[in-house]
């Protein structure tokens, strides 16, 4: 974001100016959100994010709010367009103060502390500063982004504003949708400021943000179709106590398109789910060599749903791995595979939980989650194949390089099983085609608007409740038939 600001400052643009434009776009959004606060507070540091909060502080004057800016930092030390700001509040006779401990706060706070400026843990007087703000119970506005969060990761830097509203310019940063950000960033509103075009489509971006309309499509079927022509999934797990985890896979390729889906599964689970899901064939596995004769008539696996990490669980893994097809690696696979002792076929996808990644990355969950897009992209750089970190802000990574960002799902997701019903979905794309990356991608994106359905009637959502409406929203992106 900083190379882009100084391309589109070299274009023509002047720097100033995207200050100024910056704010109206922040006082449009706060005076939307809050139409009748009629008082704001400032919060200002040093740089230009401090810059765009004594913009909005005239702009507020101006429709006669009662307006304070407490600044953090000696005005005098101000420099270039911050200190151009600053002078034109003055001008315009807001009321400028120091912050100290004691400084009352009231209305509207608007964050314009540290912005993307932050390279470490936040300090003093800032730690200060971000607790009262996160104590008052006052509403909160921050300016490009909550200050303590890092723009490159959304890990929070020790400690960080918690806003009602982010209003962020020019582009968006992936520290605004991964890691802690959900829960610090509120209601989040873009405002490009007017960017010239010509120079955003210079810029490569860190990582694609997953929208409908630039997804991967599934082909429509011909009139003619078979199921011969949409591929034969096999779900391989559900040791004992843990057949569900393997049934919910299975039922997942089943309602996604998959057009054979077959479990491979312990006897004791098989009466079970014929009863529970007839369409799925049901075999009843005890070792590798069972499993061998069924996976050669398979074109894609889904590998540790309930897999266990016990000596059946070990050779269902060793006979999956000596497979060349596509497959997708969940749950007890991936802590099987962070032991070793077994080789990843190529042709795989990997799709950690972050305690899952720490334990493959050899590093701590909290590592893992204190910088998301790292993490996703060592794992496919280590693996070389394609990889999803689940989690608030779900990262898919390829070993070429591109990472794709999802923003969606729901709180209510926090369960058993939900990831379960996305190995099955991923692994049913697979089966109908779609190359792996793709394949993630709408996968991640389909479940997670799933879960925002189901979760929009709150806690107690169940995985199972997502198949139906997985399936209603992949054929409303990819419709059967034209």
């Amino acid at each position: 974001m900083r190379e882009l600001d100084a391309r589109l400052i070299a274009a023509g643009t002047p720097d100033f100016e995207l200050m100024q434009r910056a704010a109206h776009a922040a006082w449009r959004a706060l005076r939307q959100r809050w139409p009748s606060a009629g008082s704001v507070t400032v919060l200002v540091g040093a740089g230009n994010n401090g810059g765009d909060g004594y913009l909005l502080a005239v702009l507020a004057q101006r429709a006669g709010w009662q307006v304070q800016v407490l600044s953090v930092v000696a005005p005098v030390s101000l420099r270039g367009d911050a200190a151009l700001a600053y002078a034109e509040a003055q001008a315009a006779q807001v009321s400028i103060n120091p912050w100290q401990a004691h400084s009352p706060l009231h209305g509207v706070l608007v964050d314009g502390l540290l912005g993307t400026g932050l390279s470490g843990a936040v300090r003093e007087p800032y730690v200060q500063v971000i607790e009262q703000i996160n104590a008052s119970g006052l509403p909160v506005l921050a300016l490009d982004l909550p200050s303590g969060l890092c723009a490159d990761t959304g890990c929070e830097l020790g400690v960080a504003v918690r806003a009602e509203l982010t209003v962020s310019f020019i582009g968006l940063k992936i520290g605004l949708f991964s890691g802690a950000a959900p829960g610090l960033v509120g209601t989040l509103v873009f405002a490009d400021l007017q960017a010239d075009p010509a120079v955003l489509a210079q810029q490569v971006a860190t990582a694609q943000r997953l929208a409908a309309a630039s997804l991967p499509s599934l082909a429509a079927r011909e009139r003619a179709a078979h199921k011969g022509q949409y591929g034969h999934l096999l779900v391989l797990g559900g040791d004992r106590g843990m057949g569900g985890a393997a049934l919910l896979a299975a039922q997942s390729a089943l309602r996604c398109g998959a057009g054979l889906v077959s479990l491979a599964t312990r006897g004791e689970h098989v009466a079970a789910a014929l009863s529970r899901q007839p369409e799925v064939m049901a075999l009843a596995v005890g070792s590798a060599n069972q499993v061998l004769s069924v996976a050669a008539q398979a074109d894609v696996l889904v590998v540790g749903p309930g897999l266990g990490q016990q000596a059946w669980g070990r050779s269902l893994l060793s006979a999956a791995a000596l497979q060349t097809i596509a497959q997708v690696w969940d749950a007890d696979a991936l802590n099987l595979l962070a032991v070793g002792g077994v080789q990843l076929p190529a042709a795989a996808l990997l799709t950690p939980h972050p305690g899952e990644a720490a334990r493959l990355l050899g590093l701590t969950t909290a590592q893992v989650q204190g910088d998301r897009p790292a993490a996703a992209r060592a794992l496919a750089q280590r693996y070389q194949v394609v990889v999803v970190l689940k989690g608030a802000g779900s990262l898919i990574a390829a070993p070429d390089g591109r990472l794709a960002l999802c923003d969606r799902g729901h709180p209510a997701m926090a369960g058993a099983g939900f990831g379960d019903v996305l190995a099955g979905l991923i692994g049913a794309l697979r089966a109908q085609h779609l190359a792996a990356f793709e394949a993630a991608c709408l996968g991640v994106w389909l479940h997670a608007c799933a879960g925002e359905l189901g979760g929009a009637g709150g806690r107690g959502l169940a995985a199972g409740d997502l198949l139906t409406t997985i399936g209603r929203l992949l054929e409303e992106h990819s419709p059967c038939v034209l």
